[in-house]
């Protein structure tokens, strides 16, 4: 299980120090955060809050670290430190910037062991439960589903589509003012003589204007160092390969006027994602402006997976989670980064929402 969005991302604990105050993306990645840490604890899950660097590397990302300083504050961030070369280079010694911001309640865990833990819970609690893996659902009318595996029907139906939520709210008949399209992001990995140039997750600071947060250092639960990852249009929804394509997906995205808005609007953005993509040693330039010492030799080509992104007709990224309620179902239209370290806080809103729209 978990071999999609969940398996595929940076397996980070996020902090909640982005997200705008106020957003459910800010409340539930605070509370999603402390949820999953007990939860993980309780459970034996692989997981470490060890901390992160958010790295400026010119006098307006110095600028950029103050507004997030304050924006985690309000966001009920503890810890935050803003730090000079000569103290963040005792946490990271190779990593280069002007300044840091210390944020020590990030951390990384295992989401695949998280998924297959609630699953096995889910089975203890009600036998009579099944969870279907490899299953592709291929219609849906009416409370009765079509899938590879058979057909099911249903009162209630919550849907989770990720890669697919647009697809499966359409069958519904719900009436979108969106649609996903599928972005692309690609890992090298530090090879094993160069894992000692990064000791905890090392960030540089985001674009405000992307919902991204550039390529950045992840130390992984298993003790792999991944570098990145980019972000490329894909032409297909589950392409994690750099040639994959699907006729219906590229048609269906190329064919919605925000993508091309999207486009238009950042693509000099998008080209230099797109060079990075096909190119490491340009990979390798982005990685060096805060890790100088690091060697097209210290890294290695790495795996990928495809963010859901959900874009409105004016090609505008839509930033919060958005769940929706249709006749008798749920729909989960839009949960990007941090839904996974979110994922205990947006199930309870879920299950409230649930309880009240199906009278339960």
């Amino acid at each position: 299980m978990a071999f999609h969005q969940t398996g595929r991302n940076s397996g980070v604990i996020h902090s909640g120090l982005y997200y705008k105050n106020g957003s459910l993306k800010a409340k539930n990645c605070v509370d999603g955060r402390k949820e999953l840490i007990s939860f993980s604890k309780e459970h034996n899950i692989k997981y470490e809050v060890c901390g992160k660097l958010v790295v400026a590397t010119n006098s307006l990302e110095v600028k950029l670290l103050d507004d997030l300083i304050q924006n985690g504050k309000r966001n009920g961030l503890l810890g935050l430190e803003l730090l000079i070369p000569e103290e963040f280079n005792k946490i990271e010694p190779n990593i280069w910037g002007l300044k840091a911001l210390w944020v020590p309640e990030a951390g990384i865990i295992d989401y695949k062991g998280i998924t297959n833990k609630l699953s096995e819970l889910l089975l203890d609690i009600n036998p009579n439960s099944e969870v279907i893996i490899n299953c592709e659902v291929m219609d849906y009318i009416d409370s009765n589903i079509s899938t590879s595996k058979g057909g099911f029907h249903a009162n209630h139906i919550i849907f989770c589509g990720g890669l697919f939520a647009d697809r499966l709210a359409i069958k519904d008949n719900v009436s979108l003012d969106m649609q996903i399209v599928g972005f692309r992001g690609d890992y090298y990995e530090l090879a094993e003589h160069a894992k000692n140039k990064i000791n905890h997750l090392v960030y540089p600071v985001p674009n405000p204007e992307f919902p991204f947060l550039g390529v950045h250092f992840t130390r992984m639960t298993n003790g792999d160092i991944e570098c990145g990852p980019n972000a490329v249009f894909t032409f297909k929804r589950e392409g994690y390969n750099k040639t994959d394509f699907s006729l219906r997906d590229t048609v269906q995205a190329l064919g919605f006027s925000g993508t091309w808005r999207l486009f238009i609007n950042h693509w000099k953005f998008g080209l230099n994602e797109y060079k990075r993509a096909f190119s490491k040693s340009l990979f390798l330039k982005e990685l060096q402006k805060i890790l100088p010492s690091l060697t097209i030799d210290d890294i290695i080509e790495g795996r990928s997976g495809v963010r859901a992104m959900a874009l409105s007709s004016n090609g505008e990224m839509i930033d919060d989670f958005k769940i929706i309620k249709n006749k008798k179902n749920i729909h989960v239209l839009n949960a990007p980064s941090p839904a996974a370290t979110a994922c205990f806080a947006i199930g309870k809103q879920i299950m409230v929402e649930a309880k009240s729209h199906f009278n339960l």
